[in-house]
């Protein structure tokens, strides 16, 4: 039989995991799962394995650290105690790095949402997508522009363009979001903030002073990091900027679809506002999903661009289908079984 150690350790990788958990189950592949404890506040973590029945970890090694130095050795040690065939990694954060280096030279890397490139190298999170497309065996391209992006480089894994497996996920929960009733009457905009970059004290105070001075309402579930940034710096939200705590994934997905935008600086948030035909503005300079914003669907603005990029933003009619058809689980399953 084969086996996986899947490698987990934030938000965005705990909703990646449940529907391919669920495939891997399905194709008779022995999942274990590792946690690295990088998003430990169980509000970011256990709430997700909770509501997606995400399988709970065989290891949770609960290090508290987003350091990917501090992550290695253990995870390392539990691939040295399992010998996976397969290390299998998301995204592009420290926890994904970790794990790729942890595998060593003895067991393959297989990388979730491989080829993504914001051509952006003050982003940790490129830096570290460049690394573990690097180290990996296998290569699960979410779209041809990413595999194509691999080929160019000269990365020498096996690319698979299998589509995104957080679309499995909408497609999979939407209805059941949809259903939710939230205590957030509409019309409201959607807003999270969570990026180092994004929490830095002169960029956070030109961000919270463009929210403040928009006239509109926004519901705001605030990550403990920013909460932590904005309370030793401060500063204050306007009363139209409702700060709520962090929610769990079907109680997001359903303010997302009730939203008539989504500002945001999360990749996950990106595509989520685009299968579910929300406009998007996106608080950073580049993204890895430029397809959304080819699309007429996300524009990216600096906080002073703030209130135009809100007025102008619109979901185009004819926005095409992006990274895949929701079925990207089955076939990420399908390669690894073979």
């Amino acid at each position: 039989m084969t086996k996986v150690l899947s490698v987990v350790g934030n938000r965005p990788q705990f909703i990646k995991s449940a529907p391919l958990s669920v495939a891997l189950r399905d194709a008779g592949i022995d999942e274990i799962v590792l946690h690295t404890g990088q998003h430990w506040d169980p509000a970011m973590s256990q709430v997700f394995f909770d509501e997606l029945g995400i399988p709970e970890p065989a290891y949770r090694l609960d290090l508290r650290t987003s350091d990917p130095g501090a992550m290695t050795t253990p995870i390392r040690e539990v691939v040295e105690a399992e010998r996976p065939d397969w290390v299998l990694v998301y995204g592009d954060t420290n926890s994904t790095l970790a794990g790729a280096h942890a595998a060593g030279e003895e067991v393959a890397v297989a990388h979730v949402e491989a080829g993504l490139r914001s051509f952006d190298l003050s982003m940790p999170e490129e830096r570290n997508r460049i690394e573990v497309d690097r180290l990996s065996a296998l290569l699960f391209c979410p779209d041809e522009r990413s595999a194509s992006q691999l080929e160019q480089e000269g990365v020498p894994g096996r690319r698979e363009v299998v589509g995104d497996v957080m679309g499995d996920a909408t497609r999979l929960f939407e209805a059941a979001a949809r259903r939710l009733e939230l205590p957030f009457e509409p019309p409201y905009t959607a807003l999270t903030i969570h990026r180092q970059a994004n929490t830095e004290p002169d960029r956070l105070r030109s961000i919270v002073e463009a929210l403040n001075a928009a006239e509109r309402r926004f519901v705001f579930p605030v990550h403990p990091r920013t909460r932590h940034a904005l309370d030793e710096l401060g500063l204050r939200l306007d009363a139209h900027i409702q700060a709520i705590e962090p929610l769990g994934y079907l109680e997001m997905l359903a303010l997302v679809a009730a939203a008539d935008v989504v500002v945001t600086d999360s990749g996950g948030l990106q595509k989520e506002a685009y299968w579910l035909r929300v406009p998007c503005v996106t608080l950073r300079t580049s993204t890895e999903w430029v397809d959304t914003v080819a699309a007429g669907a996300n524009r990216l603005a600096e906080p002073p661009g703030l209130a135009a990029a809100l007025a102008q933003a619109r979901f185009p009619e004819a926005a095409p289908p992006l990274y895949g058809d929701g079925h990207a689980s089955e076939r990420i399953a399908a390669v690894l079984y073979a």
